[in-house]
């Protein structure tokens, strides 16, 4: 089994809730292991997640504007209390196109925290924050 402790006691943007979701992350993984299709991992995670009451919404489409135009749709796996994205992987390791991915989420949301979820061979979990102030929505 994997066990993790998370400092509650930081202090980071929306900690509380990363904290949550971090401690029900590992809890699956310590369940479930390795070898699955995400979205496995996407539906026992949205279990636990409610077990904990937060709320969360599985697969909220995304749409990315240019120059007021859409030019583009992508799904968040997960969003949690409206204030946290989740993207969940399987696989041997986070690599840079999987953290990109979770960034682009953001710049195209109001939602200023994500969590990057591997349930890889070895579990992995990375959290990315960008703020709002450096956010150009132009729709």
């Amino acid at each position: 089994m994997i066990f993790m402790i998370y400092a509650e006691t930081i202090n980071y943007l929306n900690s509380n809730i990363t904290g949550l979701i971090i401690r029900c992350f590992f809890n699956v993984y310590n369940k479930l292991g390795y070898g699955f299709l995400e979205k496995v991992y996407e539906n026992s995670l949205l279990i636990e997640l409610k077990k904990f009451g937060l709320d969360c919404q599985k697969q909220i489409p995304i749409a990315v504007f240019y120059e007021g135009n859409n030019v583009g749709n992508y799904c968040a796996d997960i969003i949690v209390n409206d204030c946290v994205i989740i993207e969940i992987k399987a696989a041997s390791n986070l690599c840079d196109e999987h953290e990109a991915q979770l960034t682009n989420y953001l710049k195209a949301t109001d939602i200023e925290v994500g969590l990057l979820l591997n349930f890889g061979k070895e579990p992995q979990f990375k959290r990315k924050v960008f703020s709002n102030l450096y956010k150009v929505h132009a729709k």
